[in-house]
């Protein structure tokens, strides 16, 4: 019989509490505010971030996370009272932080919603390629009159993350496989998430509306419990070879993992609908590489490489924090070639509690400091 979540809780309590139930830490609380402005696979629970700070970094330092993915590291540090910088080779993840770690004018932003609001319509321009094939007519010339729009207005990055989200939803898919859907539904459909026959979405007005008014309330709220004083810096490269400037208290991260998430596709319409700049071939762990021999060498190389070259950056026994599911066992490689010497080992139990990947499984936490 498998232990129950209160059992596996229990043994896992002398690690700082770091295993949390539905009950204990439900979803509001995860996605507190700007934590929530769009999904993304993979990001760990800010409040993980929050206990490891508070624990191993000292008050009011400077923290960098090399593999920042959707800028869950430096937000909370932005909540907990620390500086950050956070560097990423995907120009998606890059926008999406910024906008959640900008400090941003209040009046302004809410003046542009709300005159973005009104000015719904359909563009006349005939959708090609990617937009084409995942959206129906009607959705797709709601998605480009709107991307005509948002260069107009000071609060850009703002909708332009809005407009993602929302082509997110309004793709011609099922409504439970939104993470990773793998080819356009255009019939109706059977769905396992609503338990009745379901119409594919033609519409993105509606999303445009909802994540307008969402992402307003959510940066509001940020910028009401983010310290002040206190700023975070977005670095659009990749952590393997940018030197960057300044020294850090700690370096704080959970690298992608090997062969599991296609970390392009799943923000393929937004790479589409707003042009970023596509360096995929740069991107480690990425599904599409598989987990060959070859491929599993590039990812412990092209971690190790990236540990090494932004821990020289760091002040004298400052901690390395990585939280990783090890699961292929290639950390010990990883750390003996990134010059670390691990000193401290916790172990946390992960629940997913939604969507079609839910399941549960271990992550370890390594805490590492740079060989003298």
């Amino acid at each position: 019989m498998a232990p129950t979540q209160a059992a596996l809780y229990r043994d896992l309590s002398d690690d700082l509490h770091l295993s949390w139930s539905e009950q204990e830490l439900p979803e509001r609380e995860r996605t507190k505010h700007v934590h929530r402005l769009h999904p993304y696979l993979g990001k760990f629970v800010p409040q993980l971030v929050e206990a490891l700070l508070g624990r191993y970094v000292r008050p009011g330092g400077r923290v960098l996370d090399p593999f920042a993915g959707s800028g869950t590291t430096l937000v909370q540090c932005l909540e907990s009272g620390y500086d950050a910088v956070g560097v990423d080779v995907a120009a998606f993840n890059c926008l999406l932080t910024r906008v959640k770690t900008a400090r941003h004018d209040p009046f302004q932003l809410q003046t542009d919603i709300r005159d973005i609001l009104g000015r719904g319509g359909r563009s006349s321009r005939r959708p090609h390629g990617y937009v084409k094939e995942w959206f129906a007519p009607r959705a797709a010339a709601e998605l480009l009159h709107f991307r005509s729009l948002v260069d107009e207005y000071a609060s850009a990055d703002v909708l332009r993350v809005v407009l993602a989200r929302a082509a997110r939803s309004a793709r011609l898919t099922t409504h439970f496989d939104l993470e990773f859907p793998r080819m356009p539904q255009r019939e109706p459909y059977w769905c396992h998430k609503h338990r009745r026959e379901c119409t594919p979405v033609q519409e993105a007005g509606k999303f445009l509306n909802r994540y307008l008014l969402d992402t307003l309330e959510r940066i509001t709220a940020f910028q009401r419990v983010r310290s002040t004083g206190r700023g975070a810096e977005i670095v659009h490269a990749d952590s393997s070879d940018v030197v960057l400037e300044g020294a850090f208290d700690a370096i704080l991260t959970s690298p992608p993992y090997p062969g599991l998430i296609d970390y392009h596709e799943q923000h393929r319409y937004a790479y589409e609908l707003l042009g970023l700049d596509d360096r995929r071939d740069r991107e480690l762990g990425a599904a599409t590489l598989g987990t060959s021999r070859g491929a599993l060498e590039d990812y412990v190389d092209g971690i190790g490489r990236a540990l090494r070259i932004q821990s020289e950056r760091l002040e004298r026994d400052a901690p390395v924090i990585v939280v990783v599911n090890d699961r292929r066992n290639l950390y010990p490689t990883i750390l003996e070639r990134s010059g670390l010497r691990l000193v401290d080992r916790l172990e946390r139990h992960v629940n997913r509690r939604t969507g079609r990947r839910s399941g549960e499984y271990f992550e370890s936490i390594l805490v590492c400091v740079r060989e003298t």
